[in-house]
């Protein structure tokens, strides 16, 4: 399915990990070396609530606009150099993005063959779905969107790289997706070149892997990198670059002279990042990233090869987006002495003036703790008391409640103060995992005016058996022990799923490993990790990557956008976690110049 030449390597170059990404990137990915594809991955579960809140306002918005001001820097050159680019940016409107970039190209004098796809939004057809039988449960909480009650405001089902395929075999210059599978963005392009078969598993699976550590930007070239100490610079770090090959090995790199860095560490981090099972599931095969190994080929080059894949299951993911009321916060700062007393009487006044807690819907208050004895400057004597409210009232929930808590600035504890004035808050949108069945989903093809539907890869398939080889582990290394930050041995990388959060944790040794496999039990990250006791914690291990995941179910509440944890992503998790003190074998522990914390 290819019209290009079955060259050795396809360069695909990745120039946004979200939405407010580097601007820049997508000039410095076409303009600093030799690539063929340039994708922009813009596309979060959260950030399909806030295109939902922009196309409430204009109808023909709901894509993102910053896409369209990179595309006016780039287009011509990218035609010029018969670099296909391929983007989600179409959002919950990629016939909109379509037709602007077509302005757009007419205003500079251009003509680019532009191609968007569409059946990912299920939203006009949730009744008749419904009505067949897809009950759209709630893939954590077990419940079905209709017997919940639930109003939808966003349904958008993950596509694969196949339309992408069919766009490119067509002679499209640019691909506006909506919501397809984040590293669908490198698969489809790949299949096309390659003219893989929907069957070809293990090379779809290594295209799926490269997709999946390029998606996040930098995030795989140094960014959000546990080790700092090994980053040279943070100055203008390079995107990344996958380099995928016929058999679907690939190879990880970025722009030379560019900031940041490419290690077998970078990458292990980001194929780490929002993951559950080893089994990661695609709309196209299930990839195992259980298989697959990485090796530094030279500076700035990891490979990646080996990978297995198994064909996908018959259903595909769907991100649905549900109003949950109105959500506001406010936090008043407490300082000195008898923080836990301050803290108390600022609560019960402020309730006690709203009629109780129980006139909101959800009230959550978090007393954080960064105040010190005796603080050597002021700001050291801080800590925050966090008040957050949900209610259907959005008055009520809105500037009643954040008013109240200004009220109270004159006439409550000593050295009263807050960090930020009231406001109205904002909708509260609750996110709603669940499944539909591929056969049921209708993607299409719009290029020159025309449509196409495009097949899913729904099989049935044969069954196919993966056995990943299980590496060598060392014993646990004996001799002497220090206390020492876990950070100080292993990286971690923590993301969110919806209302779950993942955390990784790598070790650089396979010594290290050995530690890390016997010691960082499911009841052991409780111990370390109190806050996160209370909930599920499944645990998988990936010795071929020196690597254990966590996957915490129901931490972040009822997604990012409705979570009243303060950080509603689970970002800091990892970071939380390396600050602790264990007892380990001391030699593990990285060198770092903190040799006060090792003796």
């Amino acid at each position: 399915m290819t019209d290009a030449n079955n060259d050795d390597k396809l360069i695909i170059a990745n120039c946004s990990g979200f939405y407010g990404d580097r601007l820049s990137a997508a000039e410095e990915m076409v303009t600093g070396g030799p690539i063929d594809i340039l994708t922009g991955d813009y596309l979060a579960e959260l950030t399909m609530a806030i295109l939902f809140q922009k196309k409430l306002k204009a109808p023909e918005a709901g894509y993102v606009p910053t896409f369209l001001k990179q595309m006016e820097t780039i287009m011509a050159t990218c035609l010029e150099k018969n670099i296909k680019v391929v983007t989600n940016a179409g959002g919950l409107n990629p016939a909109g993005m379509a037709q602007a970039l077509q302005e757009m190209a007419a205003k500079l004098g251009l003509s680019p063959r532009i191609a968007h796809l569409t059946g990912d939004d299920l939203m006009p057809r949730m009744a008749e779905l419904q009505a067949q039988g897809e009950a759209f449960t709630h893939l954590d909480k077990g419940t079905g969107l209709a017997d919940a009650g639930a109003l939808p405001i966003t349904a958008n089902a993950y596509l694969g790289g196949w339309g992408i395929a069919r766009a490119l075999q067509a002679g499209a210059d640019i691909i506006v997706c909506g919501r397809v599978a984040d590293a669908a963005l490198v698969a489809g392009p790949s299949a096309w070149h390659f003219g893989w078969e929907a069957t070809a598993w293990d090379k779809l699976a290594g295209a799926y892997a490269a997709g999946h550590i390029i998606e996040c930007g930098a995030q795989a070239t140094g960014g959000n990198y546990s080790f700092i100490h090994e980053v040279p610079t943070y100055q203008d770090v390079g995107f990344p670059i996958a380099e995928v090959y016929p058999d679907g090995d690939f190879v990880i790199t970025k722009h030379p002279g560019t900031g940041g860095m490419v290690s077998v560490g970078t990458v292990t981090a980001q194929l780490l990042y929002e993951i559950a099972a080893p089994t990661y599931l695609t709309p196209d095969v299930s990839v195992r990233f259980d298989t697959l190994t990485l090796e530094q080929e030279g500076p700035d080059r990891v490979r990646g090869s080996g990978t297995c894949g198994e064909p996908p299951t018959d259903t595909a993911k769907v991100c649905i987006n549900t109003l949950g009321g109105h959500k506001n916060s406010m936090s008043v700062i407490l300082t000195g002495l008898d923080i836990e007393k301050k803290a108390a009487i600022v609560e019960k006044t402020l309730f006690d003036s709203l009629g109780g807690r129980e006139q909101f819907q959800t009230v959550n208050v978090q007393l954080v703790r960064s105040d010190k004895a005796n603080p050597p400057a002021n700001d050291e004597a801080f800590a925050f008391l966090r008040i957050t409210v949900i209610d259907p009232d959005a008055k009520k929930a809105g500037k009643l409640f954040s008013s109240r808590v200004v009220e109270m600035a004159l006439a409550n504890i000593p050295g009263f103060t807050l960090p930020a004035p009231p406001g109205n808050g904002s909708p509260s949108v609750v996110h709603w995992p669940a499944l539909v069945s591929t056969s049921r989903l209708q993607p299409e093809l719009h290029i020159d005016d025309e449509s196409a539907t495009v097949p899913t890869a729904g099989g049935p398939y044969e069954p196919v058996t993966v056995s990943p080889q299980e590496p060598t582990v060392p014993p646990v290394p004996e001799g002497p022990t220090v206390q020492a930050p876990l950070g100080r041995a292993f990286a971690t990388r923590a993301g969110d799923k919806g209302g779950n959060a993942n955390l990784g944790i790598w070790a650089q040794t396979p010594e290290a490993y050995a530690f890390l496999e016997a010691f960082l039990t499911t009841d052991k990250l409780k111990e370390l990790l109190p806050d996160c006791a209370p909930y599920d914690i499944d645990r998988y291990s990936l010795p071929n990557l020196l690597a254990v995941n966590f996957y915490i179910h129901g931490l972040l509440g009822d997604g990012a956008a409705a979570s009243v944890r303060s950080d509603p992503q689970a970002k800091t998790l990892g970071e939380y976690l390396r600050a602790k003190i264990i007892e380990m074998s001391a030699s593990i522990v990285v060198a770092s110049g903190d040799k006060e914390e090792r003796s």
